[in-house]
């Protein structure tokens, strides 16, 4: 297979169609002609002004914020129609929604352009303050609604309402969250206007570059060829697309649109080649050097820098990627698939000589983030660079209609995440105000130190289960970040006291990790899991079944974030070379035997006593404690020495 597949699969348009319909922040309006034109500027000018704003121009932090929202407020009102069916009219932007993203832009322009009169006047809000914030605040919550999702509103209308009901007025209400940095402006605002969007204008220019295609050909003639080749491609392939891209389904469409046909065409069913899909393209968000927008929040919120962060991500997401490949060669040699034809497959290295250097801005964005560079300053020059390279070749090469488009694209995808920022933020102002993540703290340690549960593990485990469920549940209706906000906010210090009442210190990157990793396979836990249904899209398969069989291709993605808690040697934190070696040596072995075990193969069928023992065994190995990692690795062990007797007696018979 080569990326000249893509006929295969879905038409451009298709995928367009489809992106639309399963991700609601490519849900926009159609514009040509002129008024196309007129978008186009308007989404150029707002990219101008984030870099000019980021590399040479310093204000006010709360200004900055301010009209950062507002312009994006305005925009969002031209993008996004009151419902899906509105975009199928072309050029048509109703009075109202004009109206609206007008109204709401001033609100944020009010608060910029009367800053320091309101920041002196304190909690004393004047009653136009007081109009001006619940104005804002609406008009935004409306645009989030149309390019987000209801869900996320509710979380965050029932935090508004505890307000409330604990007696906070609606003047104490609206400064904290309108004109306080502990609100719509507050962290998630500040990061995603400073570091996140920036590497969103990066992944739009690199999209353009055409580095997905080579992405696929590279994964294609390194493992093209092996048991099941396509599904093992799309593995690899989504692995190298998560450096710079955040989204779960627009990975899955981009790359499942070449890799799912192929899948099904070689033997594949539908459900396990959508499913291979998704599980790959939702790893991509934990996938170093970008790992997607809320590892540049998690920076912010920890306190830890973003290169360390994105070093101590390196071997979880090595194993998660690791455990996927092993579900799919066991497959492969169950169903008894072969590879890809050698005249179909890329050969390395002339693909390497031909565009290996359009590896050279991810390259340079890796240096320059561990050379000290802001993460802004390396996405700047990352983008030079990818703009210079690109004119390498003249099917790569950027023209000024692409530039523009790539930059378009950009600031589109802003959007999204920003609403989803400042909406999160309404819960963090809340949390902030109230103290109710104090309260919530107090009652999961007691939770915890309840007479049944003695054991120290067991009370912490206890902790990290109902935080792994509020995130899956709550990454069900809202993005990845939103998630990571929130659950960052309430979830996160839960963690860390339980692990206190416990005797055991939880460190802060590993709670926050934790967190991180749940809010992610969200995407592909049924019953809302939208990365798996994009997947079954392309593959006409069941949605349902689909996501299930997801969910069992990454059970490693539910066992590694328990593993370095337990464990923070694999976050490489405080620890030795040799620590490192046993950890990944312990966790490879653990999820080789729950692949065995899940699919029930290895050189031959597996019976149940086997796979219940080959379960048990890589459960075993979880735990870090040298008596739990022996018995687990016997148990894996006799499992395999059974599987070779029996594979040697079957050769000899």
């Amino acid at each position: 297979m080569s990326h000249s597949l893509t006929s295969e699969g879905l038409s451009e348009k298709e995928t367009e169609e489809l992106i639309a319909h399963l991700d609601r922040e490519s849900n926009i309006r159609r514009f040509t002609g002129t008024p196309g034109i007129i978008i186009k500027i308007l989404l150029l000018l707002f990219a101008a002004y984030v870099l000019l704003v980021t590399l040479f121009i310093s204000i006010p932090e709360q200004i900055r914020r301010c009209i950062f929202l507002g312009i994006l407020v305005f925009l969002g009102y031209l993008l996004y129609p009151l419902y899906r069916g509105m975009i199928k009219r072309s050029n048509y932007i109703p009075w109202y929604d004009f109206v609206l993203g007008v109204l709401g832009s001033l609100c944020f322009f009010y608060y910029a352009a009367n800053f320091e009169v309101i920041i002196g006047r304190a909690v004393m809000l004047r009653p136009l303050d007081i109009a001006v914030g619940v104005g804002g605040i609406i008009i935004l919550a409306e645009l989030c609604r149309r390019v987000v999702g209801l869900p996320i509103l509710v979380v965050a209308s029932c935090f508004i309402i505890y307000a409330f009901s604990t007696g906070y007025s609606l003047r104490r209400i609206v400064h904290q969250l309108f004109y306080t940095t502990d609100g719509l402006i507050g962290t998630p605002i500040g990061v995603c206007s400073t570091f996140i969007v920036l590497f969103i204008f990066l992944a739009s220019v690199l999209e353009k570059s055409g580095i997905a295609g080579f992405f696929i050909d590279l994964a294609n003639s390194v493992a093209g060829f092996a048991s099941g080749g396509p599904a093992k491609v799309a593995v690899i392939s989504s692995a190298f697309e998560g450096m710079y891209s955040g989204s779960s389904v627009a990975n899955t469409v981009g790359s499942g649109s070449v890799t799912i046909p192929v899948m099904k065409k070689i033997g594949y069913k539908p459900e396990f080649a959508a499913a291979v899909e998704a599980a790959a393209s939702t790893g991509g968000q934990i996938m170093p050097p970008i790992m997607g927008a809320a590892a540049f929040l998690m920076s912010e919120i920890t306190g830890i820098s973003y290169p360390v962060i994105a070093v101590s991500a390196i071997l979880p997401a090595v194993l998660y990627f690791t455990g996927i490949f092993l579900m799919v060669h066991f497959e492969a040699k169950k169903l008894g698939l072969k590879g890809l034809p050698r005249e179909e497959i890329p050969v390395f290295w002339k693909l390497i000589l031909q565009r290996g250097y359009l590896f050279l801005p991810i390259i340079i964005l890796v240096v320059l983030m561990s050379s000290g560079f802001t993460p802004a300053y390396a996405a700047c020059f990352a983008i030079l660079v990818a703009i210079v390279v690109s004119m390498f070749r003249k099917d790569t090469r950027f023209t000024p209609a692409t530039f523009v488009e790539a930059l378009g694209n950009g600031a589109r995808n802003t959007i999204g995440v920003a609403m989803a920022c400042a909406i999160a933020g309404v819960v963090v102002g809340i949390v902030s105000l109230t103290g109710l993540g104090q309260i919530l703290i107090g009652s999961l340690t007691g939770i915890v130190n309840m007479p049944f549960f003695t054991m120290t593990h067991s009370n912490l485990f206890i902790a990290l289960f109902i935080t792994m469920i509020s995130c899956l549940v709550l990454g069900m209706g809202i993005p990845t970040t939103a998630n990571y906000i929130i659950m960052a906010t309430v979830t996160a210090p839960m963690v860390i006291k339980a692990g206190e009442a416990a005797g055991y210190a939880v460190p802060v990157l590993a709670a926050h990790m934790f967190v991180f990793y749940f809010g992610i396979v969200a995407d592909i836990t049924p019953p809302v899991a939208l990365a798996a249904y994009a997947g079954s899209a392309i593959a006409k398969s069941n949605p349902i079944k689909t996501g299930i069989t997801a969910t069992r291709i990454a059970i490693t993605a539910f066992l590694i974030p328990y593993i370095f808690v337990f464990s923070p040697s694999m976050l490489l934190i405080d620890t030795t070379p040799l620590q490192v070696a046993q950890i990944v040596a312990t966790s490879f072995i653990g999820m080789l035997g729950i692949a065995i075990g899940l699919e029930g193969y290895m050189w031959k069928h597996v019976n149940l006593l086997e796979r219940l023992m080959a379960v048990a065994g890589g459960l075993l190995l979880i735990d870090p404690g040298p008596v739990t990692d022996i018995i687990g690795f016997c148990l894996i062990l006799t499992v395999i020495i059974l599987q070779w007797a029996g594979r040697k007696k079957k050769s000899a018979s």
